[in-house]
This record gives structure tokens, sequence and C-alpha cells, in this order.
């Protein structure tokens, strides 16, 4: 099952299901983290909860897509999301394009992409995320902010897999170039993580790592970057990064896990006001978003 959150014509935040391209908009859960919690509380996977729950008619999927202003439907993050987490240095080819980036010692992130434990880090909650066609954003003192196209997990608090999605980890890679230390400050703020465009459940992606992940940048009409890498390379199981991340944490019900790029995007593909990221995959659907440069004092939309 395919599941979204949209904002409908007078502003409402409505989620629902996807039949082909129409949606069916749930009549008993303005959110998906109520659906989520749904299932939690039940026992019941997201989608026997999705398919019992009652639905009416609502847009198309190609309305959502093309939605923008007042008055128009439009797609939205899928779920008030909780808490994000990510996983890093998950691909070879991630550890080592960090390591030669790197000023500090050598040699740290392919001590982590081959150590028992991974890297983990906090990516905010709600108030940093956003969903598909909302910008995600460029920090006032970044000059090297890059997309992260990654994989991933929607997860209930016991840290059972409900489903999946796509995530830009949208990073400011020169702020934890000029020292490890200062990753937090690279990886949270707002804009800093895009999610979208549905979720799948997990019944009906059942081999979460036989797919790829495609992404664009497109700056002026034309792509400046492009590539593609192959899930199967993920050299950790889901369930090893889920472990770390449960163990002695408590996690919210809806918490997303994202598990690590493949796909690395140069400084001179750096992203820049305006541009478009696109990010893909062959049942998930792409989720695309522009990019704003914010101001010093901005920590928000407006």
């Amino acid at each position: 099952m395919k599941l979204l959150g949209y904002v409908d014509v007078e502003g409402n935040r409505r989620c629902g299901r996807l039949a082909g391209d129409q949606v069916e908009t749930f009549t008993d859960h303005a959110d998906l983290i109520e659906l989520v919690n749904a299932a939690e509380e039940t026992g019941r996977s997201l989608a026997e909860v999705g398919a019992a729950s009652g639905v009416e008619a609502g847009p198309s999927l190609e309305q959502l897509r093309t939605g923008s202003g007042s008055g128009r439907p439009r797609l939205a993050v899928p779920l008030q999301i909780p808490e994000a987490w990510g996983a890093g240095v998950t691909y070879r080819k991630s550890a080592e394009f960090r390591d030669e980036d790197m000023s500090a010692p050598t040699g740290i992130y392919d001590q982590v992409y081959l150590a028992e434990r991974p890297e983990l880090f906090y990516k905010g909650d709600h108030r940093h995320a956003v969903g598909p066609g909302e910008a995600v954003t460029i920090r006032s003192d970044s000059e090297f902010t890059a997309p992260e196209p990654e994989l991933a997990l929607v997860l209930a608090s016991d840290g059972q897999i409900l489903g999946y999605t796509l995530c830009n980890d949208n990073s400011a890679w020169d702020i934890e170039r000029a020292n490890p230390l200062y990753l937090p400050q690279s990886k949270v703020f707002y804009g800093c993580i895009a999610i979208g465009p549905v979720i799948v459940t997990a019944d009906e992606l059942p081999d979460p790592r036989a797919g790829e992940l495609s992404a664009r940048i497109v700056r002026d009409g034309a792509a400046i970057f492009s590539g593609r890498v192959d899930l199967g390379l993920i050299r950790r199981h889901f369930s090893d990064l889920v472990g770390h991340l449960t163990r002695n944490n408590p996690i919210h019900s809806g918490t997303i896990l994202t598990t690590g790029t493949g796909i690395i995007v140069e400084e001179d593909c750096a992203v820049r006001d305006g541009d478009i990221v696109e990010i893909s995959h062959q049942v998930i659907g792409t989720l695309s978003n522009p990019v704003l440069k914010l101001d010093p004092g901005q920590r928000g939309p407006g």
C-alpha cells in the first residue's frame, strides 16, 4: 500500500492511500502519524490498518503533484515526523569521499564503515522536515551544501519497520569538513531533511535492497548532476541499523531512520538557491524539492 499526506483546498492536512492514480482520503485520520500509532496500538501492520480505515474520494495524484498556491491541493510531507535519525558511511563510496574531504585525521570514516557500530546522528523532527515541492535549504553560513539521496525507514517505537520512503539528508558539507565535531550543525537546521513522496508499506517492498536510487540536480532547466546507486551495496543490514538506534534509546512511533547515501555530490555541484533536487525509486516514486538559501536570522519557511 502507498500512503501519502497532502494539504487540501482549505489548507487542512489530510492523508490517504493510493488506488492507482487516485487518492482515497482517510476519514478517520488527518495525518499518517495517527495511522502509524493505530498500527502499533493494535498490533496490526500499517497496510492492515490502512485497508480497514474509512475513506472518501480524494484528488488525483497528478493534481497533488502539480498543485501549488492557495485554493489547490498539494502533496505534503507524508507524516508529522516525531524524530528523524540518519545513518552514515553505509556505502564504501561515502567512506572514501568523506575521508578524502576531511582535514581532520584521515581514516575515521573508513574505520566507521568497517566497525561493528554504525554512525548514527539526529536529523531533527517535524519542525525541520519538508515534503514534496517544499524547499530544502542552504544554511546562511554554508557554501557547500549537497543533497544525500537515501532510502528511509519508518519505524514503530519497538523498531519494527512499518514502511519505506525517500529522503534527502540535505547536509552542509563544509561545516562538517571544518571539524567533525560540527556534525550536528551540518545536519540539523530548518529544511535539512525532505521526505516523500509516499510511504510504501513493508509488505509492498519485501526486499528493499533489491532496487536502486537515482538523483539529479537541475539548474536553469538543465541537469548539472546525475547519479545512481544499487541499494544492494549498503554494507549494513537494516535490522543492524535499527538495533543500534534503539539500544538503550527510546524512540517515538513514526520515527524516520535514513540508511546512508551512495550518491556523492562533490563541491563543484554544490546546490544553489533556485536549484531543483530530484530523488527517484522505481516503487516509491520521485521526491522533488526546490532549494532555498536561508537568511542569517531565518529559522522557518517565512
